[in-house]
């Protein structure tokens, strides 16, 4: 059997899988993260640690299966943060996680030296605050006694894979994610190593996603409670991983959408995809020589549950479905009410670390449910100007799968279909598709199944949301005024950034 481990931002959605990668049991272990004022996301790498040490010990406990019996294990990870570790790969402070956008004056200083084109053609990514290689440069022009420390760099998963087995390695959908990786040579960039000013010794070898790692070290086996026989796998970035999960493993497989914390709209590709205007980004795939084109925007489940937060400060009062359930019949849009979700900046499509969420014509007749329904249309319209910018660079989308928590809503689903003019399913596996995916991933690589096209048997479609023609036009109209929104207060944006 597998276990799969996927490190969210708000905990580890972990699985356990028989060796085809059918699922058999998963379980959430929750822990927090910390949002400050002036662009700061922090997590304590321990954190990562003790949810997979817990998960793992919950999992063989809810199923009844004999530790032995587990004999591959993977990660799936938050991508673009920054781990620093010292000599004896213990954290010199806390993970820099991919919210945090302290990093501008770093990434002005790459673009003076590179551009953002050369950037863009090298990278497949532009240079922004949110990647990892802006991170590193953060701390070290900001904390150079914590840097003197430093002698080697991780994301998420690499540090649980490393805790598992000694090994510090990195795969190549996690090192296309850092700003610091040449997607054409498949190899760390000495043209932006040395932009940046800093030693390529610190960074990990690349490894394929589907490469076996190492074995599990006493000190592992006796945390998790597995055999030291069990074969760790490399596993890759969320995205990536998360397109397995949903079957995206060729061109054929069209386009999904990941409701998650952030949300992003993807598709495989045997080619990276190059948007002139910059919007998009390219990651390596797990799937060896292929690559997955990515629009991420920053708070797409996160602006839910904030408004939730919000709106229900009371934990015996209105739930979020009860919310959402209110907001089905609620006027938004259609009653002068937008939201724009940047309450953590934004990546896909502005690329504006200086942006905030805003609700925009409210008046004193909006309540609960226009809010929550403007906050479900707000992400939906953000989503929409991603998928025009890839119809620009020649992509053709005609239907997306949905998956993540944000894919249990019916409401929320129809709402996407009705504002894309496309027809929007959902899979029979939503939450656990980052831990599917990373578990095809183990199994491909312990030889288990032949390809990555197993995973195309291990979800199916449940439910079909198609788009009302009529509901659709209005949305067009609508987001245009939604984009204006936007174009209209990004000086502002910029001014308050200043003051």
């Amino acid at each position: 059997m597998i276990i799969a481990h996927d490190l969210g931002t708000t905990g580890d959605k972990a699985s356990l899988h028989h060796d085809d990668g059918r699922l058999v049991t998963a379980v959430t272990v929750a822990y927090p993260a910390r949002f400050a004022d002036g662009g700061i996301a922090e997590q304590d790498p321990q954190d990562w640690w003790n949810a997979v040490v817990s998960a793992t010990r919950s999992l063989v406990a809810r199923s009844g299966v004999d530790p032995a019996e587990v004999t591959g294990l993977t990660v799936s990870g938050q991508m673009m943060g920054a781990v620093l570790l010292d000599a004896a790969y213990q954290p010199v402070r806390p993970a820099i996680i991919w919210a945090d956008t302290r990093s501008a004056a770093q990434t002005a200083r790459l673009e003076g030296i590179i551009g953002q084109e050369r950037a863009y053609s090298l990278l497949g990514h532009r240079l922004n605050p949110t990647y990892s290689l802006e991170k590193i440069m953060w701390v070290r022009d900001n904390e150079p006694e914590t840097f003197a420390r430093v002698r080697h760099f991780c994301v998420a998963k690499d540090f649980v894979v490393h805790r598992l087995t000694g090994r510090l390695a990195t795969d190549r959908s996690d090192a296309s994610a850092t700003n610091a990786y040449d997607q054409g040579r498949g190899m760390w960039s000495a043209e932006m190593l040395a932009a940046a000013g800093l030693d390529a010794a610190i960074f990990p070898e690349v490894l394929e996603s589907t490469a076996i790692v190492g074995r599990l070290t006493g000190d592992a086996a006796n945390a998790t409670g597995l055999s030291r026989d069990t074969r760790v796998v490399m596993g890759g970035g969320d995205g990536p991983i998360a397109a397995v999960g949903a079957g995206i493993v060729a061109p054929e497989d069209g386009a999904y959408v990941c409701l998650g914390t952030s949300s992003w709209i993807s598709f495989a590709s045997d080619t990276p995809v190059y948007d002139p205007r910059m919007r998009t980004m390219t990651f390596d795939h797990v799937v060896p020589g292929s690559y997955v084109p990515t629009a991420t925007m920053q708070a797409g489940g996160a602006a839910l549950q904030w408004v939730a937060e919000l709106l229900t400060p009371d934990p015996a009062g209105t739930s979020l479905s009860a919310l959402v359930a209110d907001a089905s019949t609620a006027d938004a849009s259609s009653s002068g009410l937008y939201f724009l979700p940047y309450l953590l900046g934004e990546r896909s499509p502005y690329w504006n670390p200086n942006a905030t969420g805003s609700f925009i014509g409210i008046g004193r007749h909006h309540g609960r449910a226009e809010m929550t329904r403007a906050v479900l249309e707000g992400v939906a319209f953000n989503l929409l100007t991603c998928l025009q910018s890839f119809r620009e660079s020649g992509a053709t989308v005609d239907r997306i799968d949905a998956i993540g928590g944000g894919a249990a809503s019916d409401v929320w689903l129809q709402i996407m279909a009705d504002v894309w003019g496309l027809p929007v399913r959902r899979r029979t596996i939503v939450e656990e598709a980052n831990s599917l995916g990373a578990a095809v991933t183990a199994a491909v690589g312990l030889g288990l199944v032949d390809d990555f096209g197993a995973a195309r048997n291990l979800s199916e479609v449940t439910a079909e949301f198609t788009p009302d023609s009529g509901r659709h036009a209005d949305y067009l109209t609508r987001h245009a005024v939604f984009v204006d929104g936007y174009e209209s207060l990004e000086p502002w944006f910029a001014k308050r950034a200043t003051r």
